[in-house]
This record gives structure tokens, sequence and C-alpha cells, in this order.
């Protein structure tokens, strides 16, 4: 969960760095504008999406830190998790291929629900 969260803060450094030519005026083309504003909305968005389907990532690595279930399964969809998320942030922020984002996408949402399959299945052992 530490380094979703750091790579949202690396987001939120990297979204601050591309719009200070047009706040700031560091970096502006000699015409004035921002010679990095298409990248811009690329990264707002992708911030806006570490907010949506990292959110039942973390409820569900909370569930199993509450079950102490920390084996190597659990670790291993967390990392594929995080290293997906970065993945796609790479792919969101520097193509316009939206069938490859898809795919990385699909391999962020599956980690979370093995994640989820791994709580759910200690709980049925529990009943």
């Amino acid at each position: 969960m530490a380094a979703h969260v750091a790579l949202a803060a690396c987001l939120y450094v990297l979204l601050t760095l591309v719009r200070a030519p047009t706040v700031w005026g560091v970096g502006r083309r000699p015409d004035g504008s921002n010679p990095w504003a298409h990248f811009e909305p690329r990264i707002s968005h992708n911030l806006s999406n570490q907010f949506e389907w990292p959110v039942i990532f973390y409820v569900g690595c909370m569930i199993l830190l509450i079950q102490h279930e920390t084996g190597r399964l659990a670790v291993t969809l967390a990392w594929v998790f995080v290293g997906g998320r970065l993945l796609h942030s790479y792919v969101q922020i520097t193509t316009t291929n939206i069938r490859l984002r898809g795919l990385v996408f699909t391999v962020n949402f599956v980690a979370v629900l093995g994640l989820w399959a791994v709580a759910l299945l200690n709980i049925l052992k529990g009943l």
C-alpha cells in the first residue's frame, strides 16, 4: 500500500511540474506556451484513477492484515497490483493506446480480485 501511495505522490509532483510553465511561468516557451501542456490532462486523469479501483485494493489489503494474512500469494498479488499501476500510469501518460491501457488495467483488476478471493477464503475457512 505504501508503494501505491508513493506512486500517487510522484504523480502529484509530476502534475505540479508540468503545470509550472502555465501557473508560475517557469519553463515557458518563447511564445509563452507550456511545452508540457499535452501531458497535463493525461497526468490529471491518471491521478484521478489512483482513487478509483485502488480503493478496493486498500480495503482488501486491510482485511488481509486484520486476518494476519501475509502469505506469499497475497503479497505477490499486492506487488502485481502495484507494478500494474506503475505500468498503467506510464501507458496512460505517455501514449494514447487505449487497448494497451485496458490490458494493463486488467492485470490490476485481476490482482485485486485475487486478493479479495484470498480474504474471502480465509473467512470461509473460519466458519
